[in-house]
């Protein structure tokens, strides 16, 4: 058979040349006997002829897949037709049917030096072939893949990086005319300048299988990097790169070994679980923290939030005639103090809210810190029902505008510098002024 197609080729190509040189001879260009024009033409024509077949070819093949697609709704077809690996693997024909018909018109070092060029292009069509297919099956692989949500592009990157790489070794050892094994056994000697050109390369290989080996980092993830400007959503991990939008939509790119060589914060597990933390705290004036009056006392026991409480649980209240006040708050468990009160009250309130989180596993609690200068800090700590940002910092405001605002009800206060205003007033008043006169003039 391979006989038959020879011999065919042959008499084509013996039949193509002679009605080239009929052609020059009747336009008066008798040197084509001679072989000055003829042998480039004939090239000429059998390069159209290859590409022309290839581009029909093509055009069919294409034709065929979009019939296909539209009676056939899989995966499959329409990755294969988006990935043109048919129209790439017929890129085949020109140097091959170039490379055979080569012989039969050139000879000598002009004909190796030609066959070298089909051979080389033969060469990069597999390449690219090869990289489309891989894409083709990694793409299947990943998208029915538990692996498909792990940034896994710079592993593709590296396969596709290694089928180049041997492209360039087989291309150099057809140029020089030695085989690629002693073309690589050389390259030993340079393995040290390679890495020096490639440390990024290699760094970000490594740090890209760790990645997606440990699920380090996906796409779509918020991310922070203590100390830097890095605060966004993760858009590409790639082989040299790993490309961030920060919440002011601007772009950083980072190379991959920065999120394996220093501590980053990921807020997928905040995403997954469904809830975001409140930790916000109110500093309470140390002056306003006071025993309970029995004024004070029949005032909270009109707030549904509290009464309860109040009234299944003994609260003392202080009595300035008994000095055993004090004392006998200390064996009482909820002691008698305003802050105390308003611990529980802000306790049974985020209990009772809407958009708070009340699971067990999710902890809902308000504590006393350690005082300092400027007071008291009280901290509210508990988790909203909700990860959207926007909705959790309405909740998140709601909340502690509500509890600055319900503390007066305790005869408790919020401490803050003073400001201006208030040194001017204080001075108003040593001069005479009444306080109600001081808030009329607007001050």
């Amino acid at each position: 058979m391979l006989l038959s197609i020879d011999n065919n080729s042959s008499s084509a190509a013996h039949r193509l040349l002679q009605h080239i040189r009929d052609i020059l001879s009747h336009m008066g260009l008798h040197q084509a006997s001679s072989g000055i024009y003829d042998k480039w033409i004939y090239l000429i024509v059998i390069v159209l002829q290859s590409f022309l077949a290839m581009f029909v070819l093509s055009w069919l093949s294409n034709f065929i897949l979009k019939h296909i697609l539209q009676h056939r709704k899989g995966a499959f077809f329409g990755n294969l037709y988006r990935s043109q690996l048919i129209s790439r693997a017929l890129w085949f024909i020109p140097p091959t049917s170039i490379h055979i018909m080569l012989p039969f018109a050139f000879s000598g070092t002009l004909l190796t030096s030609l066959q070298r060029v089909c051979i080389i292009a033969l060469v990069w069509v597999m390449v690219s072939t090869v990289n489309t297919f891989v894409s083709l099956l990694w793409d299947a692989f990943y998208e029915h893949s538990r692996m498909r949500n792990r940034p896994m592009k710079g592993i593709l990157q590296i396969i596709h990086g290694v089928f180049i790489a041997l492209g360039c070794i087989v291309t150099v050892s057809i140029l020089i005319n030695r085989s690629p094994a002693a073309l690589i056994t050389g390259l030993g000697a340079f393995a040290a300048i390679l890495l020096l050109i490639f440390k990024d390369t290699i760094l970000g290989f490594v740090a890209g299988i760790q990645i997606a080996q440990y699920d380090m980092v996906r796409n779509d993830d918020w991310i922070t990097i203590p100390g830097t400007i890095v605060d966004g959503v993760v858009t590409d991990v790639s082989l040299n790169t790993v490309k961030v939008r920060n919440y002011d939509n601007t772009l950083i790119m980072l190379p991959p070994y920065t999120l394996v060589s220093q501590p980053i914060q990921n807020w997928r597990g905040m995403k997954e679980s469904g809830g975001r933390r409140i930790m916000q705290s109110i500093v309470v004036d140390l002056n306003s923290i006071q025993f309970c009056t029995p004024e004070l006392i029949k005032r909270l026991s009109t707030h549904s939030v509290i009464a309860n409480f109040i009234e299944k649980n003994g609260i003392t209240i202080y009595n300035p005639t008994n000095d055993n006040t004090p004392h006998e708050a200390l064996g009482n468990n909820q002691a008698g103090t305003n802050l105390a009160l308003f611990r529980q009250y802000l306790t049974n309130y985020l209990s009772l809210h809407p958009d708070i989180q009340h699971r067990e596993e999710y902890t809902l609690m308000v504590r006393s810190l350690q005082p300092d200068g400027n007071g008291m800090p009280l901290q509210l700590y508990c988790f909203t029902n909700t990860t959207h940002w926007e909705s959790y910092e309405i909740i998140q405001s709601q909340i502690m505008e509500y509890a600055i605002a319900i503390m007066p009800l305790f005869e408790l206060y919020p401490f803050q510098n003073a400001s201006g205003r208030y040194y001017i007033a204080q001075s108003l008043v040593s001069q005479g002024y009444k306080p109600e006169d001081i808030g009329a003039t607007g001050i």
